[in-house]
């Protein structure tokens, strides 16, 4: 078998996957103004780089209703293709794509709801979907995971964390020399970067797109507490620690850069709602960072250190937040 390769998400891709928000009763009051938020930040990680090639935009939309409104606001920016899905968040129920021999593979996880959450009619089919708009032939795994849990830094080491992994509502009794070798038969890993948990309020038990990005090799990003009540503080300094005491699969200790977090945000409930200015999207201009507050011009400043080639924008993402995640989170992207 030819080794597996997944290139970071700088590498050029073919495509930029996402299920458009449709179902009324999931989003409510903030269906339209997320749509608005989707067509922003969409518009801007589709932006042509220097080269004068944009980026592929390929949009499912669930129902009628959900394709004319794609239409109407993305224009001829991308492609929308009619399927069912339960909800938006195609990293999680899309497969990861995995190149091998020059050829494309779209590697599919068991998905479960994210531990039994949420059971949802179309989550478990719009990752085939995905795979056919990509004509990659579909590799199964038993392992219980998404996408979302999964930050590779495209020379074989992956992070990932514990709470997630290794969480009995997804794998119960399996270890990480388990979980390793299934993500070294699927991907190549050499290297695993094993963190304990994620967030507080993640309903997705401790995804790494929130708390733990590779900018590229050897290069990774986490957050630094902003304000006296941010609820994540003694996780974010435990992060940065964990990973400055890592290394990659070369053996190189890796390059921490630390950028503000968004601080306390609330849910509708006035809870901890699972913000992170980690879950950005990268296209071939700008890398677009979810916005929550004021914040965010202190991260995007941060961030930039990480990537000399593009620029760090931002954009809204308050109401998508409502529905638990941001554009990493609805997104998956296929490699040229």
């Amino acid at each position: 078998m030819s080794h597996a390769v997944i290139p970071h998400e700088t590498a050029p891709q073919a495509a930029l996957h996402t299920c458009w928000p449709a179902a009324a009763d999931l989003w409510e009051d903030d269906l339209a103004p997320a749509r608005a938020e989707f067509a922003r930040f969409l518009t801007l990680t589709a932006a042509a780089g220097d080269d004068g090639h944009a980026l592929p935009l390929v949009i499912y939309a669930a129902t009628a209703e959900a394709e004319a409104d794609a239409r109407q606001r993305m224009g001829r920016l991308a492609r929308i293709v009619r399927a069912p899905y339960g909800d938006v968040w195609a990293r999680d129920t899309g497969p990861v794509f995995v190149k091998r021999q020059g050829g494309l593979e779209a590697a599919r996880f068991t998905f479960n709801g994210w531990g039994g959450k949420y059971d949802l009619d179309g989550d478990q089919s719009i990752g085939a979907a995905i795979a056919a708009e990509a004509d990659a032939p579909i590799v199964a795994s038993g392992l219980v995971c998404e996408g979302g849990a999964l930050e590779f830094d495209g020379a074989d080491t992956v992070i990932t964390t514990r709470q997630c992994l290794l969480n009995p509502n997804r794998n119960p009794g399996c270890t990480e020399t388990q979980v390793e070798a299934e993500l070294e038969r699927l991907f190549g890993i050499r290297k695993v970067i094993w963190l304990d948990e994620g967030l507080t309020g993640d309903h997705t038990d401790g995804h790494v797109d929130n708390i733990a990005r590779f900018a590229g090799p050897g290069m990774v990003v986490c957050q630094a507490a902003s304000g006296a009540d941010d609820p994540n503080a003694r996780l974010y300094a435990k992060i940065a620690a964990a990973l400055r005491a890592s290394t990659d699969a070369k053996g190189r200790p890796l390059e921490v850069i630390e950028i503000p977090s968004p601080g306390l945000v609330k849910d509708a409930d006035g809870e901890p709602a699972a913000a992170s200015h980690m879950n950005w999207v990268i296209g071939p201009r700008h890398v677009v960072m979810p916005a929550y507050n004021a914040r965010v011009r202190d991260a995007v400043r941060a961030l930039q250190r990480g990537f000399n080639d593009r620029t760090v924008v931002a954009s809204d993402a308050n109401h998508i937040l409502t529905g638990g995640g941001a554009f990493h989170c609805v997104t998956c992207h296929q490699p040229a």
